[in-house]
């Protein structure tokens, strides 16, 4: 397990919101092929939206809330919980691309069917937050997915078919995302999975 020294960061901007979510993030290679993906699906179907940046591609698992000021002990605990999985990698197919019907008609890539090491890892990862006593905010049921477009003129709805790019997965990450002046991603923590 790898944990950042960011606990100790920098005092933000009053008006930052600080978000706290476990996630999937691409390695270098399926970063490429999620971005040339979302590049032919905006060419194709012109989203008219904004295009996400491939450094921030992630696949969410669990969302722990925003909050004004950066929650160090809700941060903490959750790695404490991290730390106690032992859960298989796995191997995640993207294979449909789509969008929500939200008001910012994010589009998404995402997997006709959901593996089961995710599923595993997205309930063993609820349990142990809970026996750490946070409340993820992610809903009764994952739906995997990468937001690569944001206020897009039209949904993609329905779903359509995409080249499958299958993504190796074997690591999860606890992010710190600062919305506001900073606007950053930071990296707390990142947990192998094993096998």
């Amino acid at each position: 397990m790898h944990q950042d020294s960011l606990f100790g960061a920098a005092p933000a901007a009053p008006a930052d919101i600080h978000r706290l979510f476990f996630a999937l993030l691409p390695d270098a290679a399926t970063r490429e092929r999620m971005a040339a993906t979302a590049a032919r699906l905006q060419q194709d179907y012109r989203s008219g939206g904004r295009a996400i940046g491939a450094h921030r591609y992630h696949l969410t698992l669990q969302f722990l809330g925003d909050a004004h000021e950066f929650p160090r002990d809700r941060a903490q605990a959750a790695c404490a919980a991290a730390a106690t999985l032992e859960t298989p990698a796995f191997a995640l197919r993207l294979d449909r691309a789509g969008s929500f019907r939200n008001r910012s008609i994010p589009w998404w890539l995402g997997c006709e069917r959901m593996p089961d090491g995710l599923q595993q890892l997205w309930q063993r990862l609820g349990v142990a937050l809970a026996k750490q006593g946070l409340r993820a905010e992610s809903g009764s049921q994952l739906v995997p997915h990468v937001t690569v477009v944001r206020d897009a003129a039209a949904p993609l709805h329905p779903p359509v078919a995409i080249e499958a790019i299958d993504w190796p997965v074997s690591e999860f990450v606890l992010i710190h995302s600062q919305l506001g002046a900073r606007n950053a991603y930071t990296v707390l923590g990142q947990w192998p999975l094993r096998g």
